[in-house]
């Protein structure tokens, strides 16, 4: 994914000018990190596209199937904590903590952090950044975050307060006591 940093310091756009800016240019994706630089994201491939679309549905069943929180794709906006807007490849958050946001919080971009995030890096993203992008999840109090990256043949697993685990392809990662017997089999990620 490529992207365009714009900093703003001296502008200091408030919550609903940011929402404002984002809904009048929907061709675009915005996210602000937590210095307030706006992000101007450009859309991926087909092939990363594809892949991001199977692990939403993966996840999306799972959610179906056991009914414990709500699953949100990389449209979604989150206003975090730290005060970074960030949307997720995929994100979930547990159905009490959804349900507790007001109607009107739902509809814009939710004050909330998903308890799980996933990225998937594309072939233009630079790694590096990537990685800065979880560790404010983290920051922000994510519960588990998973950076798959099959350029490199590996997954990283970000947990809370813990070092980052990192695994080589194929694996197989469990949802552990975020997504309760959630199981993602990564086979179909390794480059030929």
């Amino acid at each position: 994914m490529s992207f365009l940093k714009l900093n703003l310091d001296t502008v200091k756009l408030s919550d609903e000018q940011f929402y404002k800016i984002c809904q009048n240019n929907r061709e675009l994706q915005f996210e602000r990190n937590t210095k307030g630089e706006l992000i101007i994201m450009s859309p991926v491939g087909g092939e990363s596209g594809n892949r991001e679309a199977d692990l939403i549905i993966d996840l999306g069943n799972w959610n179906r199937q056991t009914g414990l929180g709500y699953t949100f794709s990389s449209s979604t906006i989150f206003k975090l904590p730290n005060g970074s807007d960030r949307s997720p490849d995929a994100a979930w958050i547990h159905k009490e903590r959804w349900e507790a946001l007001t109607i009107e919080q739902r509809r814009k971009f939710p004050p909330i952090r998903p308890d799980f995030v996933l990225e998937l890096r594309s072939a233009t993203d630079n790694l590096k950044i990537l990685r800065s992008k979880m560790q404010e999840y983290m920051d922000a109090g994510v519960l588990l975050g998973w950076l798959i990256n099959p350029q490199d043949q590996q997954v990283e697993i970000y947990r809370r307060e813990q070092d980052v685990e990192v695994r080589n392809l194929p694996t197989e990662l469990s949802g552990e006591n975020v997504l309760l017997g959630f199981n993602l089999s990564l086979s179909q990620y390794v480059e030929i």
